[in-house]
């Protein structure tokens, strides 16, 4: 396989199509040999090439059996409760994907939702995920939100701050109800992933330090329209080493204990999430069973139910973007490859640089030489890319690509900016395919506003 002398950045190591080449089940595809005749890519037993043409493109397709299968993979690593504890509870964190669909998958397999806004609980509840099983953080909850919280009746609501802590209380003891509160805690632990991604440290802006926790946990305690059912804390995403959450637990013993001592007993410890996947060829993850195995020795003495909030690494593997090529361009120094997918369907390149595989949907001919390209977008910024300095087999006009790793912060972050309608959404399952959210028209994008009567 030859690749062009220029080849420079991402270019220099594996290249894409020799990685999902020699691992499709990563990704849950099964590729169609060289030289066949039919078909192509498919996921979740249908071929890409039949989706792209019932719903067009740009496309995010979901695969429904993957996100089971690693739902199940966690749950297998945390095992069961010991001593007449509950089970550890998985939460699914719906930032990472909010589609109805998905949401609907997990919910009949009994997960959990760690939600961030009063839109998340409204799509959580909408799926039909209890709200027995819903906590609700984020350090910036309204009123409103937190009146929705409570007249749903959630398992928890996890308190960030001495001042939110006092708005819950007023808005419990407006609604006369018991309401149930976790304090998020702020370990002070760095989980040494990207700086946007750390939320664990002194200096982010999420959770309560460890020196104010005794005193407001107490104060949650005592307060006649609250229960402290636990303590949670969430220090980043993208963590690929146990040690961090085997710190964080440390942190958290202490405050238990200090709380155990004063007579408050609690019923959960909620670790947060964060587990990391890989988006670059022979990059480092998490091993979660050994993640697991962390967990249960630094908390089964501890007799609380583990609930833990993965997002990311239950749905970005088990995503792609379809996108159809443009056209082809060569400049002074790059050349590109034009998509019809931009910065405005998947925004993680353009905001963190991140990597995500890029590979035609037809089978490839290993031996075929490869030229460094810049993927790139439609939208009207220098910063619309998929891909730079990619090494990439020659695509036609026309041809469909595979964005791979896109099931966790893509169709979330999704923008119609440049007036460009939102990507289709399609969930595949055991041969079957949907489309669950079918692309706006820009008729439909221009209804949504109005002139003012004055201007007409």
């Amino acid at each position: 396989m030859g690749v062009n002398e220029d080849a420079r950045g991402e270019g220099a190591g594996i290249p894409d199509t020799a990685w999902v080449a020699a691992h499709p089940e990563r990704y849950g595809l099964e590729l169609s040999a060289r030289g066949a005749t039919e078909g192509g890519a498919r996921l979740g037993g249908v071929a890409l090439a039949e989706i792209a043409q019932a719903a067009g493109t740009p496309t995010y397709v979901y695969d429904a059996e993957g996100i089971r299968q690693r739902l199940a993979r966690v749950r297998s690593a945390l095992g069961s409760g010991k001593g007449g504890v509950p089970d550890p509870l998985v939460c699914f964190a719906v930032k990472a994907n909010s589609a109805l669909a998905v949401l609907r998958v997990l919910a009949r397999e009994g997960a959990g939702a760690d939600i961030v806004s009063g839109g998340e609980l409204r799509r959580a509840l909408e799926a039909g995920i209890s709200p027995q099983r819903i906590l609700f953080s984020g350090v910036g909850k309204t009123d409103d939100e937190i009146d929705a919280a409570i007249a749903a009746g959630i398992r928890s609501i996890n308190v960030e701050s001495s001042e939110e802590l006092q708005r819950i209380m007023a808005r419990a003891g407006a609604a006369n109800k018991s309401v149930p509160v976790s304090l998020r805690l702020n370990p002070d632990v760095d989980p040494e992933t990207h700086p946007y991604l750390a939320t664990g440290l002194r200096q982010s802006k999420f959770g309560i330090p460890m020196v104010q926790a005794m005193e407001l946990a107490m104060r949650a305690h005592r307060h006649p329209n609250l229960r402290l059912v636990g303590l949670a804390c969430h220090i980043g995403s993208q963590i690929v080493d146990a040690a961090p959450y085997r710190e964080s637990v440390m942190h958290m013993r202490r405050t238990i204990g200090a709380l155990r001592d004063a007579g408050v007993a609690l019923a959960q410890l909620d670790l947060g999430g964060g587990l990391g996947v890989a988006y670059r060829p022979g990059e480092a993850e998490i091993d979660v069973a050994a993640w697991g195995r962390a967990v249960r020795i630094e908390t089964d003495d501890l007799g609380l139910q583990i609930v833990v909030e993965p997002g990311r690494w239950l749905v970005a593997e088990c995503g792609v973007l379809l996108t159809r090529v443009i056209g082809r361009k060569r400049g002074e120094g790059n050349a590109f490859i034009i998509v019809d997918a931009a910065m405005n369907d998947l925004l993680r390149p353009a905001l963190y640089e991140a990597y995500h595989p890029i590979v035609p949907a037809r089978s490839v001919d290993p031996e075929a030489p490869l030229t460094i390209v810049d993927v790139v977008g439609p939208v009207c910024e220098s910063g619309d890319f998929l891909a730079l300095g990619r090494a990439m087999p020659a695509v036609e006009p026309g041809e469909l690509l595979m964005v791979l790793d896109a099931g966790a912060y893509g169709m979330v972050m999704a923008s119609t900016y440049n007036t460009r309608p939102l990507p289709a959404e399609v969930l595949v399952d055991e041969g079957r395919f949907a489309v669950t959210r079918p692309r706006r028209s820009i008729d439909a994008l221009l209804g949504d506003e109005a002139i003012p009567a004055w201007l007409r």
